[in-house]
């Protein structure tokens, strides 16, 4: 029997309170939506309670009448809660630079529909990747950065993003750092990716660097991006085995598949709405 696929996703965040899982359903139900997938988490550090509901709906519902309806149970409650329609897909414009490993997983995932977006245009500091782009029909946009020139590019950025309508920017190995100004103006809309040797091994040549010091393991990390350097919520990890016999360009080829794959998981995660932020960490629901 074929599993019902929802029509939207509801993700709630408050104190936990007696009653507040049947109020909601019963709120969702009196709308006569039905409830497809549901995951909870209540956090006892911080006090806070979370929630996502993926549910069909009847034709006719809308963001706005679902939230009008809503609007009772989440005064009573005190609940932080935001409605997405999964008929509508997140618009994402990816960053690179020379590295294309991440950019090509991405765009092929997009293109079979494993991930629930669209690109509207890839943004680089370089033409290495210009073909490849524009062979899928996507905009590509050259934004070299120099010391002088940093402000002016960000600023023609942040207005491609504005004219676009991008909901995600997605770092797909951008060897830019983005200016303070510019990451709390995307704050929680963008998603970078780096390797795990950082921070022993930062700057150049790092897997070179980890080959010298004999490490047994490569992986990647995938979160928010925030104005404290590579130190954002997190939303997606995960390492491969080195073997001692593995070469430098082993290394390289298996962080690049790890960096990849995570970049991948993370922007998925966050496309099905999946992510919450829980102050400087993530709940992510399966």
């Amino acid at each position: 029997m074929a599993l019902l696929k929802p029509d939207f996703v509801l993700l709630v965040s408050c104190v936990d309170r007696k009653g507040l899982v049947a109020a909601i359903a019963t709120s969702i139900s009196a709308q006569d939506c039905n409830i497809v997938e549901s995951a909870q988490f209540d956090d006892a550090v911080t006090g806070r309670f979370f929630m996502r509901v993926a549910f069909t709906a009847p034709e006719g519902m809308t963001v706005d009448r679902f939230n009008a309806a809503f609007l009772s149970v989440g005064s009573a409650y005190g609940i932080d809660w935001k409605v997405f329609d999964l008929s509508v897909k997140v618009r994402a414009l990816v960053m690179v630079s020379k590295g294309g490993h991440c950019l090509n997983d991405l765009l092929y995932r997009t293109a079979t529909r494993y991930l629930p977006m669209e690109v509207t245009s890839v943004v680089s500091n370089h033409t290495t990747w210009q073909r490849r782009v524009e062979h899928e029909g996507i905009p590509f946009h050259h934004l070299p950065i120099t010391p002088e020139n940093k402000v002016e590019q960000e600023a023609k950025l942040l207005d491609m993003i504005a004219q676009q309508n991008v909901d995600l920017v997605i770092l797909a190995r951008y060897m830019q750092v983005l200016s303070d100004t510019t990451c709390r103006a995307l704050e929680g809309r963008v998603i970078n990716i780096h390797h795990s040797s950082l921070p022993a091994f930062k700057g150049a040549m790092p897997y070179h660097r980890a080959y010298e010091r004999g490490v047994k393991m490569v992986g990647a990390t995938a979160h928010y991006v925030t104005p404290d350097l590579d130190e954002g919520p997190i939303i997606a990890q995960d390492v491969s085995m080195v073997d001692h016999a593995d070469t430098v360009d082993d290394l390289i080829a298996q962080g690049q598949e790890t960096e990849s794959r995570v970049l991948t998981r993370a922007v998925k995660a966050h496309c099905e709405h999946r992510v919450m932020l829980n102050g400087h960490r993530t709940v992510v629901f399966k």
